[in-house]
């Protein structure tokens, strides 16, 4: 089994894009799919809706998804492709507490000869994946501490087309960004050949050495 993690900077700039656009790329690599959501004071770990409430069975919510066509992030990763697609959700601050479930869901896929790919940022905090990969915007000002603070365990970058980086974030970086392997995409199509090709080839060579 190789596990790939996908991060980025904030919301909505193209993470679940790149895991679907992956996982429809390299079917042959028979995904389990997990996205992980931490979510704020206010907010239920359940369903992700507001309540107020504080009781320890709603700090933690894992839920498989089984349709493809339901309009949330883990149904797109079923409909490009994946064998199985997990919603793991958490307080903020409290992944921690879900890892035990996260492991059983490698676990699964390892003994079902598959591989994983988990749209996260904090988890790198607990796994060391064979491919770390980070959407990042420059248009985008916000840039989430989670991201920040995983920042250099990240093996390349993923951005739109002629994206320039200057000193619009603070406390980003400018070296790390730059020793970064860098991707470019053109939304709707957020994965390119040379970036399925450098997937391909880390997966296949730790499934290789796992193997032997």
């Amino acid at each position: 089994m190789a596990i790939v993690v996908v991060g980025g900077h904030t919301r909505n700039i193209g993470k679940t894009s790149v895991v679907a656009g992956l996982i429809a790329a390299l079917p042959e690599l028979r995904w389990t799919a997990i996205k992980i959501t931490q979510f704020g004071h206010g907010v239920c770990s359940a369903n992700g809706e507001p309540c107020d409430c504080e009781t320890a069975d709603h700090t933690i919510a894992v839920s498989e998804e089984r349709e493809r066509t339901s309009g949330t992030d883990s149904s797109r990763y079923l409909a490009a492709g994946a064998i199985r697609s997990f919603w793991v959700r958490t307080r903020q601050g409290q992944l921690a507490e879900a890892m035990p479930r996260v492991r059983q869901l490698l676990f699964s896929a390892q003994a079902n000869e598959g591989n994983v790919i988990v749209e996260s940022n904090s988890v790198l905090r607990f796994l060391q994946p064979d491919l770390s990969l980070s959407v990042l915007d420059p248009a985008v000002s916000d840039f989430k501490e989670s991201a920040k603070r995983y920042l250099d365990r990240t093996d390349a970058v993923i951005v739109p087309a002629g994206a320039v980086f200057d000193a619009g974030w603070d406390g980003v970086s400018a070296k790390v960004l730059a020793t970064r392997r860098r991707f470019e995409f053109q939304a709707p199509e957020y994965c390119s050949e040379i970036l399925v090709q450098l997937v391909r080839e880390k997966m296949t060579a730790e499934i290789a050495t796992t193997n032997k």
